[in-house]
């Protein structure tokens, strides 16, 4: 039947426990270990039934037991600690943004958009690494006081849960969420009706209503459109996290990049910086345009540089077929009226999306319509951001992929998030409570020698004892789901030893990742798991046995990445290998912090150069988990020596089947050789004190490199920063630095192709002596352009087998006058510090103290 009304029940806390209310819904809980004990302390049962959901948890335990709590003197005195400690961290003396951005205007308001967040496995907006790097990056600018806010979707089936047929083939169920059982806030109007946000779809409106997750001090606003105003269809914008076709998509990420930007200025929010974490947000550009032509009365060309100005793009994707394409007519069919705003012709509105404008089949790349609307891009790993450059070099045909402007900021995980309890204890105890946030260059680091490798050793098998004992139970509970016979469950509540050498895989169960790396040789697998691998044990005489825990989840319609998993399954079966490889269904976030903290090693087998950055083994390493890992994304940077073990050598090879090969080969080898003899070499009290020095290793070199809070300062530095001053700078006076740059810009593009290189003149000809001063003159006709127009570089460096310059180091010409013709005089002095096959080259770019950066236009010109 239907309800005449509906009501909103919230749980009667006792008003000495009313402080958990606040507590439940601000997600700083999330990172705080004491708070999480805190609510799990209500009700163990109940808090493992609700998924870790402080707010169910209060809303379905028993009355009586809150009464308990509220008088429970030791409850009480712990929840006033962690209360404190919220109330502390959400009003801090100085934070980090405070003191560093001393001259910041106040207004200064960053937006950060991602299509998913992950922040924790109660709020299952999340598919993978993309939302999680994203979650954790909320939380990052949390702690360090940025002034931040987040914008996504609020999904009301998520992603999918996963479980298993008997077969071994990925199932997915997909639960509805009940958002008001979630640390969720429903924004309404001062007269407390909901808040509601329209985005202009074909022959209709859509409406939306705001979501409020608040994460620290950040808040994250999500949009959801499962409203009786819309129709059906537009109820279900919202229903998935990458589900349905190409239509939906686009309906998604116009309400992401279109209906965003209008619930913040819903919100009163005039964000000076748009950061677009992936292609999906895109579409925000095309509205930010709008409102400064509707609002402000800017032409188009004035509005796009405000736009371009105060835009960063940061991409997550090293294949061309993970970018989002769609054809030029849905395109101009959903989005086209936007040319008629810009007054422009749809041909010229597509462009925004294009390599080459005239190509009038291409189709539309979110990916590009981020870029020619941004002016600071990047990859998330420095492998990556060398990729990200010849994938996009389409759009700079003049340049190098070298000089491509796309840099990259290496990825990282927010540290309290990921490291386990207890270690967590004892980092605090011997580090501080700084370590955390804490810099590589902090003198703390050389502090982790001191741990006594007997308790850091102790910690970590607690640990693999309890993410044993969850395997265990989260196979029984799998089994009981198919109905299994009782001697199968008695069989899955002894899988695993909790002493043996526990191998981690966890991850997306793409293909390039190569999940099954591990069983291309089947015998000599056996041989490693069943410990025929002669190692030195010290005073304990075993067999060196190995096991693997393995988890993941492949896309729905990925049905290669479901045979991965379908592969693992059949050989655990059929080869009797269930006690030595186990399968944990539904990965998720819980599932992952348990793995990262239990198992010793973390495996990561990537197809180079195909995994951007990859943060699960990030997690590993701050958590003392030493990586055994191909060389590609975060791990081709890190002490790959000291801190783990790589897989080959950074080779490629054309031929896949021998790639594989070759480095499942490199695998077999680093475990009989490295890995499993130091895991096991023991002295008298059974400690191993090599492997504790690995992951001592793991810890402070990891730890503070591949930190979100190094990533974000990194963020705020090279991007937020910069993007915001030329917001303001732009804006001022009516955008009169706008108008100006436009007016220029128009100009230096008329006249770029008239600009001639009379010459160019060495004082020396072909032969050299090391450090000898060599003088460059160059001679150029710059037509309607003057001096100060452009800059004139000078490239030197070796000349390589192709005939190119290779690692060409840059000097600027000086302007020092015209000639008697009338042209423009440049010099520069140059000299070799190397013998041998060397070269000169001669750049052209244009110069303004508004770019962002010489390349924007995308004018070059060589000598």
């Amino acid at each position: 039947m239907k309800p005449i009304r509906t009501f909103n029940v919230r749980p009667h806390l006792p008003q000495r426990l009313e402080p958990l209310r606040e507590l439940a819904y601000n997600l700083y809980w999330t990172w705080n270990t004491e708070a999480i004990a805190l609510f799990r302390r209500l009700d163990p049962e109940l808090w493992e039934q609700t998924n870790h959901n402080p707010v169910a948890l209060l809303g379905r335990i028993r009355q009586d037991r809150l009464l308990d709590a509220a008088a429970d003197n030791g409850f009480l005195a712990q929840m006033e600690r962690v209360i404190s400690q919220f109330q502390e961290y959400a009003q801090p003396v100085q934070t980090w943004y405070q003191q560093t951005r001393t001259a910041a205007p106040p207004s200064e308001c960053i937006a950060y958009f991602s299509l998913e967040f992950g922040l924790t496995e109660c709020l299952p907006i999340y598919s993978g690494g993309l939302g999680v790097l994203a979650g954790d990056h909320l939380k990052s600018a949390s702690d360090l006081g940025l002034p931040l806010v987040g914008v996504g979707l609020l999904y009301q089936k998520g992603y999918f849960s996963q479980y298993l047929s008997a077969d071994g083939w990925q199932q997915e169920r997909y639960p509805s969420n009940d958002f008001y059982t979630l640390p969720l806030k429903l924004i309404t109007t001062p007269q407390g009706e909901e808040l509601h946000i329209c985005v202009d779809y074909p022959n209709r409106d859509v409406q939306a209503r705001i979501w409020q997750v608040q994460v620290g001090r950040v808040p994250l606003y999500l949009l959801d459109t499962n409203l009786p105003e819309n129709s059906a269809y537009d109820q279900q914008i919202t229903d998935y996290l990458y589900g349905g076709d190409m239509d939906l998509r686009i309906h998604q990420e116009m309400l992401l990049g279109i209906g965003g930007v209008r619930l913040l200025r819903s919100l009163g929010l005039r964000p000076t910086v748009y950061h677009m974490n992936e292609g999906h947000s895109a579409f925000l550009s095309l509205e930010r345009i709008r409102q400064l032509i509707a609002e402000d009365h800017l032409s188009y060309d004035e509005a796009l540089q405000v736009v371009q100005a105060s835009q960063l793009f940061t991409t997550h994707t090293p294949v061309p077929a993970g970018i989002d394409l769609f054809p030029a007519d849905k395109v101009t069919y959903y989005v086209g009226h936007y040319a008629e705003a810009f007054n422009l012709s749809q041909q010229e509105f597509l462009s925004l999306g294009r390599v080459n404008p005239g190509a009038f089949q291409e189709p539309f790349s979110m990916a590009n319509l981020a870029i020619h609307t941004a002016s600071f891009v990047n990859g998330v790993s420095a492998l990556h951001g060398e990729v990200s450059r010849q994938m996009f070099q389409g759009l700079w045909p003049n340049l190098p992929p070298t000089e491509v402007p796309i840099t990259s900021i290496t990825n990282g995980v927010h540290a309290r998030s990921r490291v386990s309890e207890p270690l967590q204890y004892l980092l605090d105890i011997y580090l501080g409570p700084q370590w955390s946030d804490a810099p590589l260059a902090d003198p703390l680091w050389s502090r982790v020698s001191s741990i006594p490798d007997e308790e850091l050793w102790r910690i970590h098998e607690i640990c693999r004892y309890q993410l044993v004992m969850f395997v265990r139970s989260r196979l029984q509970r799998m089994l009981q789901e198919q109905g299994a016979s009782s001697a199968e469950l008695t069989q899955a509540a002894e899988v695993l030893d909790p002493t043996a050498l526990t191998i981690g895989f966890a991850r997306r169960f793409a293909t390039y990742k190569r999940a099954t790396l591990f069983l291309r040789d089947v015998e000599r697998l056996r041989r490693i798991l069943l410990g025929a691998v002669p190692v030195k044990t010290g005073s304990q005489q075993r067999r060196p046995i190995v096991q693997f825990v393995i988890a993941g989840k492949a896309h729905p319609k990925d049905n290669p990445g479901k045979e991965l998993i379908q592969e693992i399954i059949h050989f655990t079966h059929q080869e009797g290998m269930a006690n030595h490889i186990a399968f944990i269904p539904d990965y998720d976030m819980h599932v992952a912090k348990m793995m990262v903290a239990g198992c010793d090693v973390w495996l990561n087998t990537p197809l180079r150069p195909q995994e951007a950055s990859g943060t699960s083994g990030m997690k590993a390493a701050m958590n003392g988990l030493p990586n055994l890992s191909t060389l590609d994304g975060w791990w081709d940077e890190a002490d790959y020596v000291k801190t783990g073990w790589a897989i080959g050598h950074g080779e490629t090879y054309d031929d896949r089947h021998y790639q594989d090969q070759v480095e499942a080969n490199a695998l077999y080898e680093r475990l009989e050789r490295d890995v499993i003899p130091l895991f096991y070499d023991r002295d008298e009290n059974g400690v191993p004190r090599g492997w504790v020095q690995k992951m001592k290793a793991a810890l402070s070199l990891n730890t503070p490199q591949f930190n979100t809070a190094r990533m974000v300062r990194e963020y705020a530095h090279r991007g937020y920063f910069p993007a915001s001053d030329r917001y303001f700078t732009l804006k001022e006076n009516n955008y009169a630095a706008a108008k100006e740059l436009a007016r220029w810009k128009a100009h230096v593009f008329e006249h770029w192709y008239s600009i001639q290189i009379i010459s160019v003149e060495t004082s020396a000809e072909h032969n050299l002596e090391v450090n000898e001063l060599v003088e460059v003159k160059a001679v150029i006709a710059l037509g309607a352009l003057l001096p100060n127009d452009v800059q004139v570089i000078l490239f030197q460096g070796r000349v390589n087998e192709a005939g190119t310059l290779e690692e060409a180091c840059p000097t600027l010409m000086t302007f020092v006058g015209t000639t008697p013709e009338g042209y423009s005089l440049y010099t520069a002095e140059i000299s070799y510090d190397t013998s041998g096959h060397q070269g000169i080259a001669l750049q052209l770019l244009p110069r303004h103290a508004y770019l962002s950066h010489p390349y924007e236009m995308g004018l070059v010109l060589w000598a």
